[in-house]
């Protein structure tokens, strides 16, 4: 052991020691939902959720728009069920979409919320933290063929008919120790009860292999999980919402900006479209815009030289309000693509 991992263990192992109780709770808190000493509710209709096991960072939303956009391919009445974390109005229950219009925006909402609502036009969005009483209260007023409860792994409050768990391939020091000394939510071992397991961007695994032995070791699964990969789908002007081709920022010098939960990612998409990264500015995981923001990513922009300025769709919708007509901001649109395992999917969701 080198002298600097040595005092990387003697500053995290308080760390550490408070996960292991936390790690107690946790698997507590499942064992009375699974022996039934704990209620778990049905809605009237089938429920299908999406989850992780890391705190944020997987490519959850993408996924969910994915899933809601297939779903209503096939016919169904779709409702989005989601928390809206770090929302600012308190209403218990909130309608984003009405399946015809977006009617509240990323701060009242919560980011991805309204991001799947804006994607997802026909589908029905509420956010609320009883996702049962939230799908009655959707029923009341809609008719609903099918939920989608979006970030729903650890909610086990609410019977879903199946249970889709994603983990990011890369990103395999996000399955290494619990909060708060790492990113897990819950053990590795949890993945046990996934009906399907989602590998997100599997074509930037740097060793899939050990990924998926170290899940395996853990909960015992022995099924060939879904691999999934993200691919961009176009630029969207955030001022107009006019979309471009992906080559538009081919060649161009750019500083990009992000308040997600892998903004290495982003940036190696970003790289992938051919754009000359010059400067990157990043912010926490659902970060709230401000003008002195947009100011300081302007000014370094006009430092560096910077053609564009690229972010994400998650982004995009929070800073809108702030940018000035002049500024060439355009949001990078994710789409989701199935590698491997469609066939297993469709017979997970019922598809076909």
């Amino acid at each position: 052991m080198d002298r600097n991992e040595g005092v990387d263990r003697w500053l995290t192992w308080p760390l550490r020691m408070l996960a292991v109780p936390y790690g107690l709770a946790v698997l507590a808190r499942a064992a009375c939902y699974n022996r039934g000493w704990l209620p778990r509710r049905q809605l009237s209709c089938r429920v299908i959720s999406v989850g992780n096991l890391t705190v944020g960072g997987t490519g959850k939303t993408p996924v969910v728009i994915w899933l809601v956009e297939s779903l209503l391919a096939k016919g169904l009445r779709v409702g989005v069920l989601s928390r809206g974390y770090k929302r600012e109005r308190g209403d218990q229950f909130l309608l984003v979409s009405d399946g015809a219009a977006v009617l509240a925006g990323p701060a009242e909402a919560g980011d991805e919320p309204h991001l799947i609502a804006t994607r997802c036009r026909r589908a029905i969005v509420a956010v609320g933290a009883d996702r049962y009483r939230l799908g009655r209260w959707v029923q009341e007023r809609f008719p609903i063929d099918c939920f989608v409860l979006d970030d729903g792994f650890q909610h086990l409050a609410l019977y879903r008919d199946a249970d889709l768990l994603l983990v990011d391939a890369s990103d395999p020091h996000g399955l290494e120790a619990l909060l708060p000394a790492g990113r897990l939510r819950e053990p590795l071992s949890a993945a046990a009860r996934a009906t399907a397991l989602l590998v997100t961007r599997a074509d930037q695994a740097g060793d899939l292999g050990s990924v998926l032995a170290k899940i395996e070791a853990a909960s015992g699964r022995k099924d060939h999980p879904v691999l999934v990969r993200f691919r961009v789908d176009g630029l969207a002007d955030v001022r107009s919402g006019g979309l471009h081709e992906i080559g538009r920022a081919k060649g161009q010098r750019a500083l990009i900006f992000s308040g997600i939960g892998n903004s290495p990612s982003f940036k190696n998409t970003v790289a992938e479209l051919g754009a000359v990264i010059l400067d990157e500015v990043t912010f926490r995981d659902h970060h709230v815009y401000q003008a002195s923001d947009l100011a300081m990513v302007r000014e370094r922009a006009r430092r560096c030289g910077a053609e564009l300025i690229l972010t994400t769709e998650k982004d995009a919708g929070k800073v809108t309000p702030l940018l000035k007509e002049s500024d060439p901001v355009l949001a990078v649109r994710l789409d989701t693509e199935i590698m491997e395992g469609r066939e297993l999917l469709g017979k997970v969701l019922s598809f076909q």
